[in-house]
């Protein structure tokens, strides 16, 4: 077995577990409409939580974090070296955003995100987190607190993680493709229509 064929299938793997989209599969377990029909038309805990179904917003934000938990501790588990930890890393949470089970329309990547940076290390991730929390309890904007926290991961991540250069770049790119993936939550906060946490969805929105 060439030695690379176990590292490639953990990222291949990773990618696959990744593109597991918990917003759609409790969504249709609890016999809800398509968390991308509504609200933002996100496939994520956030946007669940406008459908006013607690439990779906809760189970949904579980999934897609231990999701990342599961495949990032397994790589740690099976002591593969930081460059091919990395490539799962950003394997789960590119397979989050483009899910090849659901024609590639994902969500924006925070939960499974935040499950990467706690695994990797739990201070990376509880000092993330941290930022996510206290910008969403000022502010009552999720989009805003997950852009605001995935500047800071790498910043973190750097901090905390000295000497693992491939880490600092895994956390750089998933920082980087989260703020791209909230590139319309940016112009509505421009624009000051961003909606907050707990918001309702508007029928025709």
């Amino acid at each position: 077995m060439p030695p690379y064929a176990l590292p490639l299938a953990f990222v291949i793997a990773a990618y696959l577990v990744g593109s597991l989209s918990f917003a759609v599969i409790v969504s249709r377990a609890m016999k809800m409409a398509d968390p991308r029909s509504y609200g933002s038309g996100n496939p994520g805990a956030t946007n669940v939580l406008r459908s006013g179904k607690k439990l779906a917003a809760v189970l949904t934000l579980l999934g897609d974090t231990l999701k990342a938990v599961v495949v990032v501790l397994a790589a740690k588990l099976a002591d593969l070296p930081d460059p091919w930890l990395a490539a799962v890393a950003v394997a789960v949470t590119v397979g989050h955003m483009w899910p090849v089970f659901f024609r590639f329309l994902g969500g924006k990547g925070v939960a499974t995100a935040a499950g990467v940076l706690l695994t990797l290390d739990w201070r990376l991730g509880l000092a993330t987190v941290t930022v996510w929390l206290v910008m969403a309890a000022t502010t009552r904007i999720s989009s805003l607190a997950a852009i605001v926290a995935a500047v800071a991961a790498p910043i973190a991540c750097h901090l905390l993680l000295p000497g693992r250069p491939a880490l600092f770049g895994a956390v750089l790119l998933i920082a980087a493709l989260l703020v791209q993936r909230h590139k319309r939550n940016l112009l509505n906060l421009l624009a000051g229509t961003e909606g907050k946490i707990g918001e309702k969805a508007k029928a025709e929105e």
